[in-house]
């Protein structure tokens, strides 16, 4: 192997075409089981290191704080605070929407993480940081195992 300088660099030998990038996503092990219950079930679900007793939402299958294996599953509910929100009054293409559509980061009590999701039943003057929030599900027929089984997240008292 020679340590000399490359001092041309037309001597190193290339590739001048493109590799196209070809995977298949999956949600793995925990996401599997966090959209079967809410496509079979209409829960959100979250899972629970039972050594330092940290609650995940997304779940996951390894502790972030103390790096346990998980298989604790427990149940958030369906309420939830907002965090953060942003209101949308263009589509994707820069068109104005008829009516704006509300984002919100939605924290669960006594749980590490959260959803980003829509707000619904709400006007985006009503909206507030803290303000009480629960999930609405498609019907149960309508869903397919995602996210957006959840219709959005509408104020509770």
């Amino acid at each position: 192997m020679s340590l000399d300088k490359i001092s041309n660099p037309e001597a190193i030998k290339h590739w001048t075409d493109v590799i196209p990038p070809e995977y298949v996503y999956t949600v793995g092990v925990a996401g599997e089981r966090f959209f079967r219950e809410i496509k079979e079930n209409g829960r959100i679900m979250g899972t629970k290191c039972s050594k330092c007793g940290y609650i995940y939402l997304p779940p996951r299958i390894y502790c972030e704080k103390c790096f346990d294996y998980i298989d604790e599953w427990v149940d958030v509910g369906l309420k939830g605070r907002v965090y953060a929100y942003t209101v949308t009054y263009l589509d994707v293409d820069g068109s104005p929407l008829d009516k704006p559509i509300i984002f919100a980061v939605i924290k669960f009590d006594g749980v590490y993480g959260g959803l980003i999701h829509r707000l619904g039943e709400v006007e985006p003057e009503k909206v507030c940081i803290g303000m009480v929030v629960e999930a609405v599900f498609k019907d149960k027929a309508e869903r397919k195992g995602s996210i957006n089984d959840i219709k959005y997240f509408k104020p509770s008292d």
